[in-house]
């Protein structure tokens, strides 16, 4: 039968306090309990570990060898179990995260700059991706996504608004094509198209009309998995591109790209921060959903619809 690690640990105790009663009372529990360890520990070894009188506790000469050869390893337990304490309440290590290409707000760089300024001691890894897989067995600690291809054994926390799909494209392009009253009507113009990895579908264009959702098939004369290459194209009068609003949003706000198709185009979930369900969450995942909750709260509030 092998020793018992508990006994060994209340056995090295007695031996450094030389007192039963002190290493009852360190411990937190009775004499006798502190005594039947002790017993226990030298039936399991068939040895006697401990002389004890009315007076005074010392070891027999089997006694002090163990006490010399397992002494340093429970102090490293100890200082092991100490260390794991501190890494409780404080948040450390590398934070590895799997996010969206087209989260945008996550990915704007404020929130993570912020987060990283107030726990020094995280080391954050980034990996922009839109291939689904399991984070769990790719060893990541979250991931960000669109709320609706999160996984319901997830635990997901909102990390942007609603969100919406839109048409754009610049005024220079209306000029020379025209404007499509009907996303049906797109079929007829240059597109630019968005796939999330370079073997994968275009990504399809929906839209919603009397509450019923609907695509449309188009023939992209562009197709990237760079939303900024796409952005760009757009911007170059290439053709009409179809994606999130907050990824053309500097582009609708200063004029250079105008929106299409707005009442076809409705809002929806946005992109939530996602995380296996765990009883003990590690403190730099901790530290990162209270950051996420109070960037939340102070966020700028009803974001204004582009068209």
């Amino acid at each position: 039968m092998s020793p018992d690690l508990n006994a060994l640990s209340v056995f090295v105790l007695v031996a450094e306090l030389r007192s039963f009663r002190g290493t009852a009372e360190r411990l937190g529990v009775t004499r006798p309990a502190v005594s039947q360890s002790i017993q226990r520990l030298e039936e399991t070894l068939g040895l006697a570990l401990v002389r004890r009188t009315t007076r005074s506790v010392s070891l027999t000469e089997e006694g002090q060898r163990l006490y010399d050869d397992v002494a340093p390893a429970v102090a490293d337990l100890r200082a092991a179990i100490s260390s794991a304490g501190e890494l409780r309440a404080h948040p450390r290590g590398q934070l590895r995260l799997a996010v969206s290409s087209i989260a945008e707000t996550f990915l704007s760089g404020k929130l993570l700059a912020e987060f990283g300024r107030a726990n020094a001691d995280v080391q954050i890894d980034v990996t922009v991706t839109d291939e689904e897989f399991d984070i769990v067995a790719e060893g990541y600690d979250a991931g960000v996504r669109l709320g609706e291809v999160i996984a319901q054994d997830m635990i997901a926390v909102p990390v942007s608004p609603q969100q919406r799909q839109v048409a754009v494209c610049t005024p220079a392009y209306l000029a020379t094509y025209g404007t499509p009253q009907h996303p049906r009507e797109l079929a007829k113009h240059r597109c630019i198209g968005w796939r999330p990895a370079p073997l994968a579908a275009p990504y399809r264009w929906e839209f919603e009309e009397n509450g019923r959702e609907f695509a449309v098939s188009v023939e992209p004369e562009y197709t990237t998995n760079d939303m900024a290459l796409m952005v760009k194209l757009a911007l170059a009068d290439a053709g009409i591109a179809f994606g999130m609003e907050e990824t053309f949003r500097p582009n609708l706000q200063n004029g250079q790209l105008v929106p299409l198709l707005g009442k076809y185009c409705p809002r929806f979930s946005g992109f939530y921060l996602y995380y296996p369900n765990r009883r003990n969450l590690a403190p730099k995942m901790r530290a990162l959903l209270d950051h996420i909750r109070r960037a939340r709260l102070t966020a700028e509030k009803n974001i204004p619809p582009l068209g």
